[in-house]
């Protein structure tokens, strides 16, 4: 762990390269909103607050040691031979919001009786109002043997969920052309619970594009009980996997890898053989890891019993400590974990932020709204969007239909929009989701 003495040179002067925003660091430092994450939701939050006109001072600091920001949506599309993971990820310092100081720190402790946070490099910043957006932890280690087979390219195991591993998905199934090919998905809170689908059905498409899929056995096993969480969507995705000839081995957790044999090992979840093993070969393997919240926030007096930050689902304010808030992967808000959920909580946060700086009632609400645009095939995409309790909430559904049947307009949506959308307009604070450029009206009405 480095300590102090290690931090010496960097208060003298900003490392060189970084952009203006990177700041000094001092043995302590106060700022009036400190952001834990440098994530979409820290970034995002951050940058719709410095441009909020009645927010005073400007006095805003990110706290994240990351050197890159990744656009993880577009992982998806770089697993698919669609895009490159060059135009999925810029450096940090380039998105941190003109105006907010970047502390390239590790969060060690939060002190929230105290208003303060210490960190690995022995750095104790502290806060007025604290916005905790981390992000999670995709758990490698949480399979056994997993990690050594993504280490080597000839296991044909690989998987989406890491910037390290994204690029060999699409190595892997190019070379693929017969036996049985697994695709997973854990039991239990992951990010963007369609994805772990989306590279299956685009791996499919390219297959019979390939002339090979009537080779290949598909399997899609998945520690739930269904194909998705909305019954809408998953109604209409379990009628394509039959449609297609894909097997689906609901219940069942992925456990164990072993490249050597080519057998994955799983545990059934339910019935009368709960708990029992199940053992399949296979010839190709995607990998979604079990996912998890930071132990830093899971072992806080910030987390509830699951170890998320424990907010208020309307509101996003800390049940407990009322200048803290949370959005994003982090928190504890029971919607699906997606990049377009933040364009709702964002709005949201900011606004009962400002009505806690006044002493003011808390009236802006989150309604639970999240999109999973779920890749079905080339030049096809199910727009899945819906709030709380699995409702849909579909922007397009007046203008054509039902969001469940999968289109291509939606599908370059996801391919070409979004990304431009992200890195242009997202991250700066500029885009609101189904709102577009329009900050929504959060206020709950009566």
């Amino acid at each position: 762990m480095a300590g102090v003495a290690m931090l010496r040179p960097l208060a003298r002067a900003p490392i060189r390269g970084l952009a203006r925003n990177y700041a000094t660091i001092p043995a302590k430092a106060h700022h009036r909103v400190v952001v834990v994450g440098g994530g979409t939701a820290g970034v995002t939050v951050a940058a719709q607050l410095q441009r909020t006109p009645e927010f005073e001072n400007k006095d805003i600091a990110i706290l994240d040691p990351a050197q890159t920001h990744h656009y993880q949506p577009g992982w998806t599309l770089v697993g698919s031979g669609l895009r490159s993971l060059e135009d999925m990820q810029r450096p940090l310092s380039s998105v941190i919001p003109k105006g907010v100081k970047h502390y390239p720190l590790r969060v060690s402790t939060f002190d929230p009786a105290n208003n303060s946070i210490k960190t690995s490099e022995g750095v104790n910043v502290s806060y007025d109002y604290l916005i905790v957006a981390p992000g999670l932890e995709t758990n490698f280690a949480g399979v056994s043997g997993l990690e050594q087979a993504l280490q080597d390219p000839a296991s044909q195991v690989s998987s989406i969920y890491s910037e390290k591993t994204v690029e060999q998905v699409w190595r892997n199934i190019q070379a693929f052309k017969k036996g049985p090919a697994i695709f997973t998905q854990p039991a239990g809170i992951i990010k963007c619970a369609g994805a772990p689908q989306k590279v299956m059905w685009m791996a499919l498409s390219q297959w019979k594009r390939d002339g090979v899929r009537d080779n290949i056995d598909i399997t899609f096993a998945t520690g739930g009980p269904s194909m998705f969480a909305v019954p809408k969507y998953s109604q209409a995705l379990d009628e394509l996997r039959k449609q297609r000839n894909v097997e689906g081995l609901f219940q069942h957790n992925l456990v164990k890898v072993d490249p050597k044999t080519k057998v994955a090992t799983f545990k059934n979840l339910d019935g009368g053989a709960k708990g029992a093993l199940v053992e399949r070969e296979f010839g190709f393997l995607h990998v979604v890891p079990p996912q998890k919240p930071f132990d830093f926030v899971a072992k806080s007096e910030l987390a509830d019993a699951a170890g998320w930050v424990d907010v208020d689902k309307s509101t996003t304010q800390h049940t407990k400590f009322k200048n803290v808030f949370s959005l994003g992967d982090a928190s504890s808000l029971p919607n699906s974990k997606t990049a377009a959920a933040i364009t709702a909580q964002a709005p949201v946060l900011i606004d009962n932020l400002l009505a806690t700086m006044k002493g003011k009632e808390l009236k802006a609400s989150y309604d639970g709204y999240a999109s999973c645009p779920l890749l079905t095939g080339h030049n096809e995409l199910m727009l899945c969007e819906f709030k709380y309790g699995g409702i849909p909430k579909e922007t397009f559904a007046n203008i054509l239909g039902g969001q469940e049947s999968p289109n291509r307009l939606f599908y370059h949506l996801k391919k070409d929009f979004f990304p431009y959308v992200y890195w242009s307009h997202f991250v700066n604070g500029t885009w609101y989701g189904p709102s577009a450029f329009f900050k929504p009206d959060t206020t709950v009405k009566a």
